[in-house]
């Protein structure tokens, strides 16, 4: 691209928060910096608290390109490593990727094109998980389709419109600061909450398949179990929090896990007629991966019903559980937040 034509492109800051991302954080960061963006750009990345070498890569990454700043989340918090790297960054694009994201090419350039385009608040797109090893292999599968995450345009592709979120996201830096960033309470779902907050202040959130990061999922049963409670879990509290912002596909994990526990509760002490609802959800979950499994290896294929029945059962129960008490202290909190921001303002 021509010198006219950087000269036209905003200066763009890149922030990443990350904890325990040694594995990733290197190719990570080389991805952003390869990126054929003539246009300023500074990489911005929060360090939590990680018990790995990733404060060491950082300072190496640091050293080895001027464009590589850190600043320090010591609360090892997502939302907070977001909020701190944006204030330690200026320019008028903020581009969100986490540490075990990589970018594909062309992606800063083409979402600074359609954020101009589209006039929006927020653009952002697909989220490809891409294994690399049979177990991640097969979760990738599971989180890239209909079967494993529903109808979500940015896990499993779809035209390009307005839609409720993305996945990570290219912001304008105005509509952060207006909006205050990240609400720092949401452990989990704080791209969801925002998105919802840039939709009720009018502003667009875009989806195109055009931008693909690829995901490195995580590498064990256990982590991923882990994480999608956490997604559960957090997303009850989004929908006590904004009431009206629950749909019928986030309602999906938490039936399924309820028709499987009571089906086998209640197959054992009553009768075994109740255990048609597990059963059926086990023949779905494996007609399911035969079909999505394709292509897969053998080890694979049947690891994939696995990754399902953990994405799901896992999800739901975090639904459930989610304890009122969590949204309340969100509520209270961000209700004193919004009292302390008034009290500066007047």
């Amino acid at each position: 691209m021509n010198t006219k034509a950087a000269e036209e492109l905003p200066a763009v800051s890149v922030i990443m928060p990350v904890l325990n991302e040694e594995r990733h954080l290197r190719t990570a960061v080389r991805r952003i910096l390869e990126q054929d963006y003539p246009g300023p750009m500074e990489v911005v990345i929060a360090l939590g608290p990680s018990t790995d070498r990733t404060a060491q890569i950082a300072a190496e990454l640091v050293a080895e390109d001027p464009r590589v700043r850190t600043v320090e989340n010591p609360t090892g918090r997502t939302p907070a490593g977001l909020n701190a790297a944006i204030r330690g960054s200026s320019h008028p694009v903020v581009v969100r990727v986490d540490g075990h994201g990589l970018l594909t090419p062309g992606y800063i350039v083409t979402a600074v094109r359609l954020l101009r385009e589209m006039e929006a608040a927020n653009v952002g797109g697909i989220m490809h998980a891409e294994g690399e090893t049979e177990w991640e292999n097969a979760v990738a599968v599971a989180m890239t389709s209909k079967i494993g995450v529903g109808n979500a345009a940015f896990h499993t592709g779809g035209l390009a419109g307005p839609a409720d979120t993305v996945y990570l996201g290219v912001f304008r830096r105005e509509v952060l600061e207006r909006l205050g960033g990240y609400n720092e309470e949401f452990v989990r779902a704080q791209d969801w909450e925002l998105n919802y907050r840039i939709r009720q202040d009018g502003g667009l959130v875009w989806f195109t398949p055009q931008l693909r990061v690829t995901y490195r999922p995580r590498p064990s049963v256990k982590a991923l179990a882990k994480q999608y409670k956490d997604y559960g879990r957090w997303r009850r509290v989004v929908t006590r929090f904004h009431r009206g912002s629950v749909n019928l596909r986030y309602l999906a994990p938490p039936a399924a896990f309820l028709g499987v526990l009571l089906g086998l509760v209640l197959g054992v002490a009553v009768h075994p007629a109740f255990l048609a609802a597990p059963v059926a959800y086990l023949l779905g979950i494996l007609g399911g991966a035969l079909v999505e499994g394709r292509g897969l290896s053998l080890k694979a294929k049947a690891l994939l019903p696995v990754a399902f029945a953990t994405m799901h059962l896992s999800w739901g129960f975090g639904f459930i559980t989610s304890p009122r008490s969590l949204a309340r202290k969100v509520i209270g909190s961000s209700a004193a937040s919004a009292a302390d921001v008034v009290a500066e303002r007047g």
